[in-house]
């Protein structure tokens, strides 16, 4: 198991809980700019937020995804979310997603970081972490660099980003490894 709370110099990353619904619903589940790369539409409702924290929470408790709900430090209103998933035996991917309010001051890079270093640390059967980001979200591959993972190269037609396409598209596949 990973560790549940994370706290970097600005950041402090933990489970999520249901009480963080109207946080990640008006600060960013409903965004369609923030949804824009994602795979998962906006969120219509308080409803579907609630649901999606429903099955992270149990994600976590059965081992499957490891989720945390980043808050800046000393405040713990949601501003974003990082997930870990185990991908066969050896690797962990990542994915992430940050309130529009909160990009550009290098948050999502401090929390990546922040969780690589971690399953590092407990997860010594882990030897590759790796993330992916559509060709068109330089912002996102920028992140992935700085928190040090390498650009392996494209996959093409890979993933569905529905509020772009209905089709797959390709994507820049990083890594980092042991």
């Amino acid at each position: 198991m990973l560790q549940p709370i994370i706290v970097t110099q600005r950041l402090r990353l933990r489970p999520p809980v249901l009480t963080d619904a109207e946080a990640i619903h008006h600060g960013y589940a409903q965004d369609p700019e923030v949804s824009r790369y994602m795979i998962w539409r906006p969120h219509g409702s308080l409803a579907d937020t609630e649901a999606f924290l429903r099955s992270s929470m149990a994600d976590w408790d059965g081992g499957s995804q490891w989720s945390w709900v980043i808050t800046r430090f000393g405040d713990d209103t949601a501003i974003g979310m990082l997930a870990a998933r185990p991908d066969g035996k050896h690797a962990v991917s990542l994915g992430y997603v940050l309130a529009r309010s909160a990009w550009g001051n290098g948050y999502m890079t401090e929390a990546a970081r922040a969780v690589i270093e971690s399953i590092w640390t407990t997860r010594p059967d882990v030897f590759r972490i790796w993330a992916v980001c559509d060709v068109d979200n330089p912002a996102s591959a920028r992140v992935m660099e700085k928190a040090g993972m390498q650009r392996e190269g494209r996959l093409a037609r890979y993933i569905v980003h529905p509020n772009i396409s209905e089709e797959p598209r390709d994507v820049f596949i990083h890594a980092i490894t042991r």
